[in-house]
């Protein structure tokens, strides 16, 4: 419910404090008072579109700022949510700025806020209705979620949605797995022929790298084998360890006729010998880890250059073969339940169907039934309205299956009988409109969630009787809620729980508009002006004491 409204430097107001209450709430005054630049204001604190040139002239800025009530269950809450938004409890503050130069600042419980969170919580909030804006209930658009809010559907039609969106997402799938099972079967040949020479090969990752590493040693011990023979031939016996062993024979045999002299030499040769033979051993082990295999050389070399040549077929390194093979793995194995997989997506799709027929099939039984309360609702409700010749229709034609069911809904009337039905905004007059859509509020307010609804001039056109029964509408609505009304019509301001009057006035040469709260004396002279005119005469005071006893 709106709490308060206060406005600043907007068009020709320069400073508004309103506080609203529950019930109806009447807003009079003379044509081009300001009526209007009331709901610009709201309008703009709400995200709603606005006149381009909103700030009064001469400001650099204007600003509006809205409180509303908020019950605990009211859908705000959600917005407020999903919006990562500020909860304050039982108060929401909406404030926003529009600079002259048009850039515009929003706030929400004094955080910052996006023009689509905005809007948003406008739409929870605030309920517009006039005979040119109409809060969906002219656009046949809005018709069917109207009937089924009305015939409380939100369970049948969130099972449709469900069924519609399970039956998608199964005809989704079998579309996806037939087009990839005719692209593969279109290269199946040529899939099977690479996972067989892939499944021959068997590759494993970093087997090229260990593979040119065994190939490299292999060709270098080739390379130096030889070099290292001909050393271990010459330290050999029949080398450097035979001549050594001579020498030391021959000197050992004449070392005791020397006299000593050659005792140095001979334990020279001893210990030459001994390292001479620890040489010997060591390169003789260096021979034997040079030994390559030419058969096993040759299978290093063919198994490196396969993986090499493979590669170069798929372009890709030698190490990514193992990845390619486990992409074809499945999309062989796929081709290969192919047919099954096609059969269980098909009897998901047949599933899918019967769900989605049985859940539209319950929801169009469910409007069908509401949408003939709903023409007899409505029907009662014009008949005060002096339409009582008038018939409208709830139209329910076939449609396009989608989430919201296989029905079409349109709102219809013919405002006299024998005439041919039609659309509300082609058949009705702007009074017979007015009352069409007051008629339509009345039935379907009951399904409302909290939102403040406002009437502007909603019973232009009419009078009298009328103009009392559209007042008594009103009313009702109110109760319970909060309904504003902008109104020329003394029958429908005398039902007003709270009355306030807009008046322009002109001080120091600028034109400014306000808005004043009407105590009983005041009110019952403002309607005795909206019956008489400027010259309040004690007939009118009587007549405007007369709508308010009434």
């Amino acid at each position: 419910m709106l709490r308060t409204l206060d406005i600043r430097d907007i068009l020709i107001i320069d400073r508004l404090e309103l506080s609203f209450q529950p019930g109806l709430n009447v807003l009079t005054g003379e044509t081009g008072a300001g009526k209007s630049i009331l709901l610009d204001a709201l309008g703009f604190v709400l995200g709603w579109r606005v006149p381009g040139d909103l700030v009064r002239a001469g400001a650099g800025q204007g600003e509006v700022t809205a409180g509303f009530d908020l019950p605990a269950d009211h859908p705000a809450r959600a917005v407020l949510a999903e919006a990562g938004l500020p909860d304050a409890g039982d108060e929401l503050l909406l404030r926003r700025v529009r600079t002259a130069e048009g850039r515009s600042t929003a706030w929400v419980n004094d955080r910052r806020c996006g023009a689509e969170a905005l809007r948003a919580l406008g739409e929870v909030l605030v309920e517009l209705h006039g005979q040119q804006d109409d809060g969906g209930l002219l656009n046949p658009r809005g018709h069917r979620a109207l009937l089924d809010t009305f015939a409380g559907m939100g369970g049948a039609r969130a099972a449709t949605r469900a069924a519609w969106a399970e039956l998608t997402d199964a005809r989704t799938a079998l579309a996806e797995t037939d087009a990839a099972l005719a692209a593969a079967r279109a290269e199946e040949d040529r899939l099977r022929a690479e996972m067989a020479e892939l499944d021959a090969l068997s590759p494993e990752p970093g087997e090229d790298a260990a593979l040119d590493a065994r190939r490299r040693a292999m060709q270098r011990a080739e390379k130096i084998r030889e070099d290292v023979a001909r050393a271990h031939q010459l330290l050999g016996p029949e080398g450097a360890e035979g001549a050594l062993a001579d020498a030391l024979r021959w000197l050992d045999g004449v070392a005791g006729e020397a006299e000593g002299m050659l005792e140095a030499p001979l334990a020279a040769l001893n210990r030459a010998l001994i390292e001479l033979g620890e040489a010997e051993d060591g390169v003789a082990r260096s021979l034997e880890g040079l030994d390559v295999d030419p058969a096993e050389l040759e299978r290093v070399e063919e198994r490196l250059f396969a993986l090499r040549a493979l590669a170069r077929k798929h372009r890709v390194a030698p190490d990514a073969l193992p990845e390619i093979a486990a992409r074809l793995r499945p999309q062989l194995a796929a081709l290969d339940a192919g047919d099954a997989d096609l059969a269980a997506l098909r009897a998901r799709v047949a599933e899918a169907e019967a769900a989605y027929d049985a859940a539209a099939a319950a929801l169009s039984a469910g409007r069908a039934e509401a949408a003939g309360r709903l023409d007899a609702a409505v029907m009662a409700e014009l008949a005060p309205l002096k339409m009582e010749r008038a018939v409208f229709r709830t139209g329910i034609d076939a449609a396009e299956p989608g989430p919201d069911g296989r029905d079409r809904v349109s709102f219809t009337v013919a405002t006299n009988p024998g005439a041919p039905a039609g659309p509300l905004t082609r058949i009705a007059s702007g009074g017979e409109l007015s009352r069409f859509l007051l008629a339509l509020k009345v039935c379907l307010t009951g399904t409302d969630s909290g939102r403040t609804l406002i009437f502007d001039e909603i019973d232009r056109g009419i009078g009298g009787a009328t103009a009392d029964a559209v007042g008594r509408r009103l009313a009702d609505l109110a109760r319970g809620g909060q309904v504003l009304v902008v109104t020329h019509s003394p029958q429908v301001a005398a039902r007003g729980s709270h009355h306030w009057r807009v008046q322009k006035q002109v001080e120091n040469g600028e034109t400014r508009s306000t808005v004043l709260p009407l105590s009983a004396p005041e009110r019952t002279d403002e309607i005795a002006r909206m019956l008489a005119g400027d010259t309040i005469t004690d007939e009118a005071r009587g007549a405007a004491r007369a709508l308010l006893a009434g």
